[in-house]
């Protein structure tokens, strides 16, 4: 009883830091929704990662003008699959274990969390062995959001694409 305690008593102090500083508590998976591609993900929020990521198959690099675009296909765990155009924005160089460098392009989209519409720099790569398609690192969530470490699916993604 005294440990159910001491956990509701953290738990209460935990969310109203969290509800004081505006910042919506979020659980460490959660769906989240991708535009352009009107695609709803699961994502893994990572704040040990700098950056995030996307599985992305069937990507084609192409030119449009001037510039370097891709195009690929996001498929979520029902299946739904959404083929995506975006603009190259940058190759990362990602430090493997190992030491093994591997690059990857970086295109810019919205990511919908909860009720809360952002931009970020996604990188896209394989992530089919994982079991979340979209890992959301720091860059996104700092200043934005609290991830609650024992929780998943705090949230539903509730945004439309604003032009």
């Amino acid at each position: 009883m005294r440990i159910s305690l001491s956990i509701i008593i953290l738990l209460s102090l935990f969310l109203n830091s969290a509800l004081a500083q505006g910042r919506p508590v979020v659980g460490w998976g959660e769906r989240v929704k991708l535009f352009p591609g009107d695609i709803v993900v699961h994502a893994k929020l990572d704040t040990g990662a700098d950056n995030s990521s996307l599985n992305a198959s069937h990507v084609f690099e192409f030119a449009r003008g001037p510039e370097r675009w891709v195009r690929f296909d996001v498929v979520n765990r029902y299946g739904k699959k959404s083929t995506i155009e975006q603009k190259v924005l940058r190759i990362a160089r990602i430090k493997k274990v190992g030491g093994k460098v591997q690059k990857r392009l970086v295109i810019r989209m919205k990511i919908c969390i909860g009720s809360t519409l952002m931009e970020a720099d996604v990188n896209l790569v394989d992530r089919s062995d994982f079991d979340f398609q979209m890992l959301i690192g720091r860059s996104f969530l700092e200043g934005h959001f609290l991830v609650d470490p024992s929780s998943t699916y705090l949230v539903e993604p509730d945004c439309r694409e604003k032009v």
